[in-house]
């Protein structure tokens, strides 16, 4: 008997969740094949054999269900599964009446390949035609969708995650104390300003994306989902290496900067230009106070503090300045910690910021469009040109 005859594996299967099948071959030749094979394996064996029979059966005869079904059952697809992976599964949950019916309704529907990885929410004792076409319509999965826009700080997201999830605003905050233990690689809270991290602070790691949960998901288990996408972003950008090699800044500082140019530029080809001039403020020691002197960081200063974010032109003098606020106006150096979730574009502007004489910005038009100053000369004159444009600064 080949592998073919009773795996029935699915080629491809790693690729995006996806499974292709292979072409039928026997039809139920192969079933009473294998029905012979285990009464031959266990015909010694007396009672046991037929005990043995009854537990194994599930796994090599077509017997179906005729109904609908009845109740839920929750069934995981995971990458790499084959249809007989996944047909097992459906058996053991008690969905299918054999993993062979299923195997053969997946052969006979050529859409059997569209099943996607994921968490599903089926009935028990159903036709095995039926749980495929469940598992086919995306509308039973069983997951909670959520979507993490660019620019969110910590506690937009977790108000975020828990009206899509119903888990409590505080089970997010108290799982997110340990970001290491959450996946966060160990590398990413050291910097080279001589500036310590805050282990606890998980700011800067939840990757803006969508996302779809297990509805059975803990606030651990959907910060670890996000971490592991986060690390998987920054792979593919070779942020570590870049940083490191190009930058000559730790991991962690360019995060920092990528999490400001988030939020100060509005245009995605401002992104690294606005991070080159948080790098010339920070590192050359060519501005008079050497730090970043942004609205923007007091501002998350204040959001995390339980205030509410002000323009620019309602700011105070006393919040701007103020000694408690580790991110205020007068602090040296790059800010202490990221004050939003980046996105990809804020990132690779982040790590790929072209080298200028910068050291201001300032949106000058309704449009977003940046303009840049070598002096504060320079900068007052870009100030009057947004206060013509209509831009509230003035």
């Amino acid at each position: 008997m080949s592998d073919n005859d009773l795996d029935l594996s699915f080629a491809g299967a790693e690729d995006r969740g996806r499974w292709r099948h292979r072409e039928r071959k026997g039809g139920r030749g192969r079933t009473f094949l294998a029905l012979i094979l285990v009464l031959v394996l266990f015909g010694g064996l007396g009672g046991v054999a037929y005990v043995g029979y009854g537990k194994v059966k599930g796994f090599f005869t077509a017997e179906d269900y005729s109904g609908p079904g009845t109740g839920e059952a929750v069934i995981e697809v995971k990458p790499g599964h084959t249809a007989t992976d996944i047909a097992n599964t459906l058996y053991k949950a008690g969905v299918v009446k054999s993993a062979a019916a299923f195997v053969n309704a997946a052969e006979d529907n050529p859409k059997s390949s569209g099943i996607q990885v994921g968490s599903y929410l089926l009935r028990k004792q159903m036709k095995a035609s039926d749980a495929l076409a469940m598992l086919l319509d995306l509308k039973n999965k069983n997951v909670n969708r959520v979507t993490i826009p660019e620019g969110l700080i910590s506690l937009q997201i977790y108000d975020r995650l828990s009206k899509a999830t119903g888990i409590p605003v505080n089970d997010f905050k108290k799982a997110a104390k340990d970001p290491q233990k959450l996946g966060v690689p160990a590398l990413w809270f050291k910097r080279t300003d001589g500036k310590k991290v805050d282990k606890t602070n998980i700011e800067g790691f939840l990757y803006p994306a969508t996302y779809e949960f297990s509805k059975n998901d803990t606030a651990t288990d959907i910060l670890e989902d996000i971490i592991a996408h986060f690390n998987d972003e920054m792979e593919k950008l070779d942020f570590v290496n870049q940083a490191n090699t190009k930058l000559h800044i730790s991991p962690y500082e360019a995060l920092v900067a990528g999490s400001i140019a988030q939020v100060e530029a509005l245009l995605p080809e401002d992104m690294g230009p606005v991070a080159r001039v948080l790098y010339n403020r920070a590192y050359t020691g060519n501005f008079p106070c050497t730090c970043l002197q942004l609205d923007s960081t007091v501002n998350y200063w204040l959001r995390i503090t339980g205030k509410s974010a002000k323009s620019s032109e309602k700011l105070l003098v006393t919040e701007l300045h103020d000694p408690k606020n580790p991110y205020n106006y007068d602090v040296k150096g790059m800010a202490v910690g990221p004050i939003s979730s980046p996105g990809e574009v804020a990132l690779k502007g982040a790590i790929t910021a072209p080298k200028s004489d910068y050291y201001f910005f300032v949106t000058v038009d309704k449009k977003g469009a940046m303009a840049y100053g070598k002096t504060n000369d320079d900068h007052e004159a870009n100030i009057k040109i947004a206060c013509k444009n209509g831009i509230p600064i003035c």
